[in-house]
């Protein structure tokens, strides 16, 4: 998690404007993620019916890597545009209203939402209600409406201002577990028993095993790095824990892979080893982002073809 201070102060609009002392953004390299950059400048003035969003915190966890991964396919870079070439990876978090030129949202209103990596954001509020707003700038006018909604923390009767970091860590990863397995649920698990979950350590596959525990008939399995078994194994959440090593070990049942980590490597195994008997490949994560492979090591695979679970698809 992430708690920004800059300057040694908080943000300070300069008297009679709509300016912040600062304006930071992160920013890493679309084509290489390991080539960061740190820009500075002024903020945007606002226009009318506009609010300017000073972001104080945010979580930043291997989710956010597969934001970047994804960022061209699933247009995850266009929801907060930098200079061409570089992208600001979307991140949860917390913002206070530093300026607003919109009668229905006050200064000082703090909000959870989606979030650059910066100190500020720019929002057109519409329309605006008790509990927040959904951002209508034009750029995000095509772009999933799910990220696009703002709340406010004192319409949440869950928010508690103790539990922030949790909550920006934890709820966005949560919701997304809870989607997979309302969508496994709706499509009767596809006649198969025994999910197996890579990525098994992340927070999002302990979430989802949790609900599929919470199942009958549901043989839950996780794949993991070997150093990693042991922990996997003490969560209590997964009925099987297998190293990736290992995956001709899994057992040979009508099986689902729900693939968190992304690795061309492992999805392959996966796929050799049910063949015909893999019911559904959905592809979720990429915490293996530097494994993923081309788009050749999708094909000729036995089984399934690997399909994109997009979270927001569940929502519309």
């Amino acid at each position: 998690m992430v708690r920004l201070k800059i300057g040694g102060a908080r943000y300070r609009p300069a008297s009679g404007t709509h300016k912040l002392a600062l304006a930071v953004d992160f920013q890493v390299k679309r084509d290489d993620l390991r080539e960061c950059r740190v820009v500075e400048g002024e903020p945007p003035e606002l226009e009318p019916g506009q609010a300017l969003l000073a972001v104080d915190a945010f979580g930043l966890t291997t989710n956010n890597v597969t934001y970047a991964v994804f960022g061209e396919a699933m247009s995850y870079w266009d929801f907060f545009p930098a200079e061409a070439g570089w992208g600001r990876v979307p991140v949860w978090g917390f913002a206070n209203v530093a300026a607003s030129t919109h009668d229905g949202l006050a200064e000082g209103t703090r909000l959870f939402g989606y979030y650059p990596p910066s100190t500020h954001l720019v929002v057109t509020p519409d329309p605006v209600d008790e509990r927040g707003f959904v951002d209508r700038s034009p750029h995000r006018a095509n772009l999933p409406s799910a990220y696009n909604r703002y709340s406010r923390v004192d319409a949440d009767p869950m928010y508690d201002a103790a539990y922030e970091d949790q909550q920006m860590l934890l709820g966005p990863l949560f919701f997304t577990s809870f989607l997979i397995d309302d969508f496994l649920d709706e499509n009767g698990f596809f006649d198969a028993g025994a999910p197996v979950l890579s990525s098994a350590s992340s927070k999002t596959a302990l979430a989802l095993a949790f609900l599929l525990a919470r199942r009958q008939g549901i043989e839950v399995i996780g794949l993991t790095s070997p150093s990693r078994v042991g922990f996997v194994e003490g969560t209590g959440v997964y009925d099987r824990v297998f190293p990736y090593d290992a995956v001709d070990s899994l057992p040979e049942a009508r099986s689902i892979y729900v693939d968190m980590c992304g690795d061309a490597w492992v999805r392959k195994a996966v796929h050799d080893h049910y063949g015909e008997s893999l019911a559904h490949s959905a592809v979720v994560g990429a915490t293996h982002w530097d494994h993923m492979g081309g788009t050749e090591d999708t094909e000729d695979l036995p089984g399934p073809n690997p399909t994109f679970f997009f979270a927001p698809d569940r929502l519309s």
